[in-house]
């Protein structure tokens, strides 16, 4: 029979209160077998037996039996955190991934300002001579010309025919010769009378004594009222001439121009406002280019080539938002205005320019802008 010591004993006694039944029974048979040979038999059959120190020990008993596995026991307090492990190394690169689908357009953004001018381009071929235009309507009457310098003198009429002979006077006395005067100086011829009343006639003379054959005299003068008609009308003419010589000399000054039809578009190379503009073209003896067709607009858009720079039109929506006319008041019969114009964009764009490529935008009447005028060819 197997003997335990007693720490055994208490040991397996703890034990038995977290292990099943079965290992219960076995810790109460071991310890009742212990109780009855060594401490629990009755002291009355004999002396207890001397302390068992000194006593050999016993042969190692088999190994016994696995018990079976305790409860499981609580969760202890978690361990100090590790060191931090070194960096991995980079993954490989994945494939890319498909395109997405394009995103819908955006709204249009606002017109951008105008770029720097470029530079000049060369001269184009001319092109083909486009056919004539309707004639316009008449323009208004010129501002009045100047006045113009005293014409030449007439040349002395021919001579009339001799006049009658007079009456002799009775005779008198011989009048003593008086001394010869002193010759003045021929005055200037002064400008014809209108012809007097008829007077009343005379009484009838007596027949004189007939004198000499006179000389053959020149044919007489025509009629004083055709004269005065062919007078007339050579001082129209010339008043005319002066007047055109004077638009074709303030026409001349003017440079860099181009004709169209009766017209002749000219600038002079510089830029003003548009009130400036009118009163250049004015003191000119012309007004505003304001084209009435295409041949016309492409007349002023070759001028505006040259100096790749934008002009005023005379034109305006001043007296009512977004009806154009000319300044003369007309509706307007051409236009050729730019994709989206006119926009009055910030509400205060009254006049028209005309950019180099010959289209038209409405503009603030108080920018700078290439003076073209137009003058009308008589």
């Amino acid at each position: 029979m197997l003997l335990l010591p007693i720490s055994t004993l208490v040991l397996l006694t703890q034990l038995s209160e977290f292990l099943g039944a079965e290992v219960r029974t076995y810790s109460q048979k071991v310890v009742a077998n212990a109780c009855t040979l060594v401490v629990c038999s009755p002291t009355e059959n004999g002396l207890p037996g001397r302390d068992g120190r000194d006593g050999r020990e016993g042969p190692r008993g088999e190994k016994g039996d696995p018990g079976l596995p305790g409860a499981i026991g609580r969760t202890g307090m978690p361990g100090p955190a590790g060191l931090i492990g070194p960096k991995g190394d980079n993954g490989s690169i994945g494939e890319p991934g498909p395109k997405g689908d394009a995103g819908p357009s955006g709204p249009p953004g606002p017109p951008g300002a105008p770029g720097p001018s470029g530079r000049e381009g060369p001269s184009g071929r001319q092109g083909n001579t486009g056919p004539e235009g309707k004639t316009g309507p008449k323009g208004e009457a010129g501002p009045k010309g100047e006045v113009g310098a005293p014409g030449v003198q007439g040349l002395a009429g021919t001579r009339g025919p001799t006049g009658s002979k007079g009456e002799r006077g009775a005779a008198g006395e011989r009048g003593a010769p008086g001394s010869p005067g002193a010759a003045g100086p021929a005055g200037m011829a002064g400008p014809q009378g209108p012809p007097g009343a008829r007077g009343l006639p005379g009484l009838k003379g007596d027949r004189g004594v007939p004198g000499e054959r006179g000389a053959k005299g020149d044919s007489g003068l025509p009629d004083v009222t055709a004269l005065r008609q062919q007078v007339a009308a050579l001082q129209g003419q010339m008043q005319a001439l002066q007047a055109d010589f004077l638009q074709y000399k303030k026409v001349e000054l003017f440079p860099s121009g181009r004709s169209v039809g009766k017209k002749i578009f000219k600038t002079g190379g510089f830029e003003k406002s548009f009130a400036e503009v009118q009163k250049v073209c004015r003191e000119a003896g012309g007004q505003v280019a304001a084209p009435r067709s295409s041949a016309e607009n492409e007349a002023v858009q070759q001028l505006l080539l040259v100096h790749n720079k934008a002009a005023f039109l005379g034109m305006t929506d001043s007296k009512t938002e977004g009806r154009f006319t000319y300044l003369t008041g007309e509706p307007l019969g051409y236009t050729n205005w730019a994709p989206g114009e006119p926009n009055n964009n910030g509400g205060a764009e009254n006049c028209v320019e005309i950019f180099a490529n010959g289209k038209w935008n409405d503009k603030n009447c108080g920018e700078q802008r290439l003076v073209v005028c137009e003058f009308l060819a008589t």
